[in-house]
């Protein structure tokens, strides 16, 4: 198991066709989730499952779930698994958000993709959270974000939101290239302590 703080290398992780995570903003999401010991952690659309590796060797004595429905990723998901001896990382293979009804309700939730049913998804999500519990979310698209965006503030959760512009290091011909990432929107809305009152709506 990696024994590190956060920042896995990607190249530790078995990759395949199916997207991921990059390591630098992983640890920014990561950090947004403030993560316990024993946090229960829903990764919804895992891909890879490098959120999923690197909660779960965080949250030694919590559970986390890795939620995919794409197959090829889930054999994926499967061999990170076992390459970082995780026991405590569980793979549910079907599409969100039926896939995430019978799971326990988490503490922290990520969401790196939703396909057609972002609305549905966050709807479940904010329910089952735990109140003062953490949803992060990626997102390429400002469409995304504004669509984060105005699911919460109607419920009046906490937002921060960042955007990161990353680029890194590349030899070419002997010299030092950087080269540009799309940038990303980390998205992080915390549920309040009172979430009944809180989602009580703010018009008939």
């Amino acid at each position: 198991m990696w024994q590190y703080g956060f920042g896995i290398p990607d190249e530790l992780f078995i990759r395949g066709n199916v997207p991921m995570t990059k390591q630098e903003i992983r640890v920014l999401s990561l950090s947004k989730m403030r993560l316990k010991n024993d946090s229960i952690v829903w990764d919804i659309g895992a891909g890879t499952g490098s959120i999923s590796v690197e909660a779960a060797v965080h949250c030694k004595e919590g559970r986390v779930f890795a939620i995919e429905k794409n197959p090829e990723a889930v054999e994926l998901l499967k061999e990170n698994r076992n390459t970082f001896g995780l026991k405590n990382m569980e793979i549910v293979c079907g599409q969100a958000p039926d896939a995430l009804l019978n799971l326990p309700c988490p503490d922290r939730i990520f969401i790196g993709g939703t396909g057609d049913f972002t609305e549905e998804i966050l709807k479940t999500a904010a329910e089952r959270l735990a109140p003062c519990g953490t949803i992060v979310a990626n997102a390429i698209a400002i469409d995304t974000v504004c669509s984060l965006q105005g699911f919460f503030k109607v419920r009046c959760w906490d937002e921060d939101i960042t955007l990161a512009n990353i680029s890194t290091s590349k030899q070419v011909k002997g010299k030092t290239m950087m080269l540009a990432h799309n940038p990303i929107y980390i998205f992080a809305a915390r549920k309040p302590e009172d979430s009944k009152k809180a989602e009580e709506p703010l018009y008939e």
